[in-house]
């Protein structure tokens, strides 16, 4: 069993044993054909995962690596909005006529902003602070910006990252952690898709600033579970389990904006059976 399964597991049946239920209530989300989505959810969820030791990736079912690699770049590498730049179709919902999703995501991370030492976007200033102030504890990223909301096609879920860095003893190299802030998340379709995207997002941080990756922490304010997803559920965290795949990344690359998808390679990944068709409340 890999340790991302272990949480995985038992998020999940805490959520559907101590949760509360949002059914009856007004709710903004929907199913395609206009039903209310409820979801059992609970508050204040936090996963730790140590980087150093496994690649947090489930074996309950697989995970699209390459897939989740793909969007973060797309929102912190090539700064887009605009769904005509990504590989996946995931975002097709939310995009207008010209693929643009608004000033969401990407859109954000490519603004620049004044600092002492000149204009940067939100992630050159955090590499250039990982390189030139490791210890500062300023380090971090916002995309929920409140004057843009109302120009945003979908707000951000996953909206903040705060970096960390330590120094184990007898190590040589300084240690990289992160937080991801997420205001809500659909634990069926996006849990460990976006564990695995950000854990990708220390790794790839952590090498192009000289650094080993640490730990990765998942702080989720409403983590939920949508009720045509209970079922899903229930027979997936009892799913026989394998050991986490080997990540590793094309070690020649030393600036972030040199990796692309051909530089991430995830081998021995064993996993259950695909689900396919998971209902997604709009």
């Amino acid at each position: 069993m890999s340790y991302a399964d272990q949480l995985f597991i038992h998020m999940c049946q805490d959520i559907l044993d101590n949760g509360t239920s949002t059914e009856g209530e007004k709710v903004r989300p929907h199913w395609p054909d206009g039903t209310p989505a409820y979801t059992i959810k609970q508050f204040g969820v936090v996963n730790r995962y140590d980087l150093s030791k496994e690649f947090p990736a489930l074996t309950l079912r697989k995970t699209y690596i390459k897939s989740a690699i793909d969007e973060l770049l797309w929102i912190w590498q090539r700064k887009s909005n605009n769904v005509h730049d990504l590989k996946s179709n995931i975002w097709d919902e939310w995009a207008d006529e010209t693929g643009s999703i608004g000033k969401a995501y990407g859109y954000q991370m490519q603004v620049k902003h004044q600092y002492k030492e000149g204009m940067m976007d939100q992630v050159d200033r955090v590499i250039y602070d990982l390189k030139h102030n490791p210890y500062s504890r300023r380090i971090m990223t916002n995309i929920y910006v409140h004057q843009d909301l109302h120009e945003m096609n979908l707000y951000p879920c996953a909206y903040s990252m705060t970096f960390n860095v330590t120094k184990k003893s007898g190590h040589e190299k300084l240690t990289l952690n992160a937080i991801l802030n997420q205001r809500s998340q659909d634990i069926l379709a996006a849990n460990n898709w976006n564990v695995v995207q950000y854990s990708v997002l220390v790794y790839m941080l952590a090498q192009v600033c000289n650094m080993e990756p640490g730990e990765f922490v998942h702080v989720i304010a409403d983590a939920h579970i949508y009720d045509r997803h209970i079922p899903i559920i229930k027979e997936l965290i009892q799913r026989e389990t394998y050991k986490a795949p080997k990540f590793s990344m094309n070690p020649d690359v030393k600036d972030f904006y040199d990796f692309t998808l051909d530089d991430f390679k995830i081998e021995d990944y064993k996993a259950g059976e695909q689900i396919k068709d998971i209902p997604i409340a709009i």
